[in-house]
Parts: C-alpha cells; structure tokens; sequence
C-alpha cells in the first residue's frame, strides 16, 4: 500500500517554508504522494451542499475563510522543492479551466518533475463557484468534464490533435512538449457517484473515491466493495478488463478509540494503530493501492507529528 496526504494549501501552513518542510517530511517519512486541491473563488454565501459532511456545510464556510492558493500554480511549485514524491490534483474541477491550457500546464510541470503527475479530476460541486467563474453551466458539468479529459488525451498522444465536441472545437493543434509519463500521466477519477463511476469505466486509469460522502458510504470494507462491484460491471458493460483500473481511497484517520458504525461494528481507521493497519490490510486485499489520509493541522510542530507518527504508528505495520 502506498500512502500520501494534502498539502497545505489554505490556512496559516500556505507559505512557502512551511509547504516545503511538509513536502519534504512526506519525502522522508516514505509517504508516496501529495496533493493539491482546488478552488479558484470560494463565494461568501454557498447555497450548495458540501458532499463530504453529515450536515452538508462546506468548512470554509464555518470558518470563515476564502483564501486558498491555486492549484496548479501550487503543482507546479512542488516539483521544484520535490524530488521523489508524486503530486496529485485532488481534484482538479475540471469544468473550471479549459482543457488545452490544463493540458499544457500539466504535461509542463510532469516536464519539470520528472514524470510525477498525476491528474486527479471531478467534475464539482460548487454551483455558486461555476456562477462566479461564468465558465461553464453548472448542470452541463458532467458532459463538460468527459469532454475535457477526452480533449486533453488526444492533446497529450497526438502530435497533431484536433477535435470536435459539443463544448470544444479545433482542428490540427499541436501541443508541445508531451508529458514525460506515456502515453499520459495517469489519470484518477474522483467522486461515489453513478456518473463519476460511469467516468472512471471510461476515461480513468484509477478510481478515487473520498469515504466520507454520507450519501454513498464507504465507511467499511462491505460498503466499498459494494461500490467498487458496481464499477467493475460498468467496467465489463463496456467491454473493459475491470482489473485494468486501479483502486485508490481518500480517508481520514482517528487515533481516538474506536468509534462505531450505525451497525454497531468499528468504523474504518479508528482505533488503535494495529486495528488501522488491518483496515488497510483489507482495502489492499480489495485492490486498494493508495491511501490518501487526513494528517492536516493549522500548526506546523503539531502536523510534522501527524505525518511521522502515521508513518512510523500504521505504515510500519505493512508487511
């Protein structure tokens, strides 16, 4: 099982030496990636429901805090203080920019990594940012984000590219340098949905799910695997090998004592270090390969211990 965590991107940690001593603590403690989030403008009043909370309410709303540096750029900024690590877009919106300019941004800084990208993509869930931006529709976010992962493979394998979709038109462009990674940088698909299932079968090379989405749980091994079967019979519907995608999962760890599920049974990643390590003993077993898990503090010496005591606490006990 590999093993990564976010780094800071918002918050009093999002300056540049504290991002470099985290980006290098995840070097050295043998973590396998880092991520990035994003948001480009993160409106006063948000209306929608945030996916990944029991109540809906997004955290920086509770909060109060807009700031948040911008994804790619951050990416970008990573591979230089990087050396090993691989550097992930957890995830892109993908409907938020357009999908030559996130080709090229992407195959540069694989360039500039050493071939360490990998592309995480969603299609959000923000209405109000998609207003602000006047991008894209919000309710058309779904077609849009198939297109523009369509649009950037035919930009990053062909030395002549040209399409012809329902959002995106051109005819014979050239996109270079291509990414070091062939024929692409892998690309993740995140989200618990049908429609994000459906994508994954289709478009992915790996599916990443978060597990606190109430509205599909993956609290437990059962209820993974039960989401992890539907997208191997829309994977076989399509006549793809499901063992052709990868399995990764975002989680969040407690070293609390065990909590209970609604079934009475311990929640995933919840009490002691030996009890985490055979969750992940499970997850691997059902074709997990990377764990992305929740070591964030607003305070450096406090998140330095998170990621060295995960590290040396539950990634030791791998065998």
């Amino acid at each position: 099982m590999k093993f990564g965590f976010s780094a800071p991107f918002r918050g009093p940690l999002s300056n540049p030496r504290d991002i470099q001593t985290i980006a290098e603590a995840a070097e050295r403690f043998g973590y396998d990636t880092i991520t990035v989030a994003d948001h480009i403008v993160v409106p006063s009043t948000i209306g929608a429901n945030y996916p990944y909370s029991e109540d809906g309410e997004f955290a920086w709303t509770a909060d109060g805090s807009t700031d948040c540096m911008e994804q790619f750029s951050l990416l970008a900024w990573l591979s230089a203080v990087t050396s090993t690590v691989r550097l992930l877009t957890s995830v892109i919106v993908v409907p938020h920019r357009n999908p030559l300019f996130m080709a090229k941004s992407l195959a540069t800084t694989d360039q500039l990594s050493g071939g360490r990208v990998t592309v995480g993509c969603g299609a959000g869930w923000m209405r109000e940012e998609f207003e602000a931006l006047n991008i894209t529709d919000f309710d058309a976010r779904g077609r849009v984000t198939d297109e523009y992962i369509q649009v950037m493979k035919e930009l990053w394998t062909k030395d002549r590219a040209s399409f012809h979709g329902e959002f995106i038109d051109f005819t014979d462009a050239a996109a270079d340098p291509k990414p070091v990674q062939q024929p692409h940088p892998p690309i993740w698909i995140g989200g618990e949905s049908m429609p994000a299932i459906r994508r994954t079968a289709a478009l992915g090379d790996t599916w990443y799910p978060f597990g606190s989405n109430p509205k599909f749980r993956m609290d437990t091994i059962d209820t993974f695997a039960a989401r992890r079967d539907k997208l191997f019979a829309e994977a076989e519907r399509l006549d793809r090998d499901p063992t052709s995608i990868g399995l990764a999962y975002n989680c969040a760890f407690h070293n609390e004592e065990a909590q209970t599920h609604i079934d009475g049974g311990r929640l995933l990643f919840t009490g002691s270090p030996e009890e985490r390590a055979e969750d992940i003993a499970q997850l691997e077993r059902a074709g997990v390969s990377t764990m992305i898990v929740n070591v964030t503090s607003n305070n450096l010496a406090h998140m330095l211990e998170r990621v060295e005591g995960f590290s040396s606490d539950v990634m030791a006990l791998q065998t």
